[in-house]
């Protein structure tokens, strides 16, 4: 941990935040890809932005030309990186668009982390950890139903249970797919879920509404979710590549037939939106 770096996307509220303070106090050093600055007034923070341990990249996640324009500038800045939480998320209500017009959940819980993932992967293959955390959520083992050529246009528009939750499948299935290409390079994916915790996200408006009051109830504080992807990426991992962590145990995922599908489908993405001089063939 001691002078390692570290890309933690969604890094200033809620488990990222509580993530990013963990691994400032183990020494590590911090790329932050946020949608907008820490609030002032936490020592460790305030500190670690004045001496450099913290650098802010600014991207919005649902715009694909904003979050290239963030990953150039980290490219050129960070001369490697050792591992990777691609943690942002949004939890909405239904029928929210991202700025290229596809559904919400799919472009920043989906869509985001590969792009950034493979933005990154020169820097990873530098690192020493060459790890690759993805947040997912054990939401994705209520779907029933998931058919890939409907992510960027769902018909079941459910809170928590509808686009949220087959957007962080559709995570897992990529993670999964992936994985074994990014094993060629040295470099290890998996997804975890964080567990229930007492955020900005869990307290919005994607959240039914019958499940806010017992939030205070039974979801826990956002430093134990940091503290699961924190495990997952630095302590010992015996379990599939790819595969998707749920309560610190391997986890099966259904619809496994698909993930070539989704995995081809976001990469698609990457190829025709990430800007020239960040995606390319591979």
């Amino acid at each position: 941990m001691q002078g390692m770096n570290v890309v933690v996307t969604g890094a200033n509220s809620g488990v990222g935040f509580e993530l990013t303070r963990k691994l400032l106090e183990g020494g590590a050093r911090v790329a932050a890809l946020v949608r907008s600055g820490f609030a002032p007034g936490n020592a460790l923070i305030d500190a670690a932005l004045g001496d450099g341990r913290l650098r802010v990249y600014r991207a919005d996640f649902s715009d694909v030309a904003s979050l290239s324009a963030a990953l150039a500038l980290l490219l050129q800045q960070e001369a490697s990186v050792d591992v990777l939480f691609n943690n942002a998320g949004v939890s909405a209500g239904g029928g929210a668009r991202s700025k290229q017009g596809r559904e919400l959940h799919f472009e920043v819980n989906t869509v985001a982390p590969y792009l950034i993932t493979l933005a990154l992967e020169p820097l990873l293959r530098l690192g020493a950890a060459k790890t690759v955390i993805n947040t997912s959520s054990n939401a994705l083992l209520t779907v029933k139903r998931f058919d890939s050529r409907t992510l960027e246009n769902p018909t079941d528009l459910r809170k928590l249970f509808g686009p949220y939750a087959t957007s962080k499948l559709a995570l897992s299935l990529w993670t999964r797919e992936l994985a074994p290409r990014l094993a060629e390079e040295g470099i290890q994916i998996r997804s975890v879920c964080p567990g229930p915790n007492k955020t900005p996200m869990s307290a919005g408006d994607g959240m039914p509404g019958w499940l806010r009051p017992l939030t205070h109830l039974f979801f826990s504080p956002p430093s134990r979710g940091a503290a699961r992807l924190y495990d997952a990426a630095f302590g010992a991992y015996p379990g599939t590549p790819g595969g998707f962590i749920n309560k610190g145990k391997d986890t099966p995922l259904r619809f496994t037939d698909q993930a070539g599908d989704v995995l081809a489908q976001v990469d698609a993405i990457y190829q025709r939106e990430l800007t020239d001089g960040i995606a390319g063939p591979r």
